[in-house]
Order: structure tokens, then C-alpha cells, then sequence
């Protein structure tokens, strides 16, 4: 399982009979996804932190029609999809949890 992490509103208000493809598409030419818990526990708190109503997209890799690729990044190792995300690859839509602290808890 792959995850995508975006506000559960922009999420919403893209077109539902379209493949979804955030700003990062166009801007840098791939959609930014984490592979384990513990990548998308980060990402969440390092980038959306001040996202309130943050969600992960489960995603079945099997299921994308672009290629997935894994990438070295200052901060690891990170897959990233180089197309839109087929909507048929959204497995689930899972909220994240906040701890105590605030911060974002996911255990996928």
C-alpha cells in the first residue's frame, strides 16, 4: 500500500469521474506518495502540520496506470507517482489522529 497525504477538502473538490492530480503534477511533474506509516507520520508533521482535516489516500500500486517510482530525497528514500492517480487505486480514505501534543499520529 501506497499513501498520498492531502486536505480532505481539496481532496472533495476535485472532479470524482476524473483521475486526481494535485498542484504537484503540473508544478513538479510527479505526486508525492509514502510507503510505510512512519514516512507518512513525518511527512504529515514536517509539510501539513496546519492542515486540519488532513487524510491519507490508500493507494494499490498494482492499480495505477503511471509508473511509480522511487526516488532519493534529502530526507530518504520516497515513492512518486509520475501521472495522475486512477481513482479505481484509492483503496480507502483514512483520517489522520492527532496525539496529545498535536501532532499527527498514523499507523496505516
Amino acid at each position: 500500500m501506497l499513501y498520498h497525504l492531502v486536505s480532505q477538502f481539496h481532496f472533495q473538490g476535485q472532479p470524482a469521474d476524473e483521475p486526481y492530480a494535485p498542484a504537484s503534477l503540473f508544478e513538479e511533474g510527479f505526486i508525492h506518495l509514502s510507503a510505510t506509516p512512519d514516512q507518512v507520520t513525518w511527512v504529515a508533521n514536517a509539510f501539513y502540520a496546519d492542515i486540519v482535516d488532513l487524510v491519507a489516500l490508500a493507494i494499490d500500486e498494482a492499480l495505477l496506470g503511471a509508473p511509480v517510482q522511487w526516488d532519493e530525497t534529502p530526507d530518504g528514500r520516497f515513492p512518486h507517482l509520475y501521472g495522475p492517480l486512477d481513482r479505481e487505486a484509492i483503496m480507502d480514505i483514512v483520517a489522520l489522529a492527532r496525539d496529545d501534543d498535536g501532532n499527527y499520529l498514523f499507523t496505516g
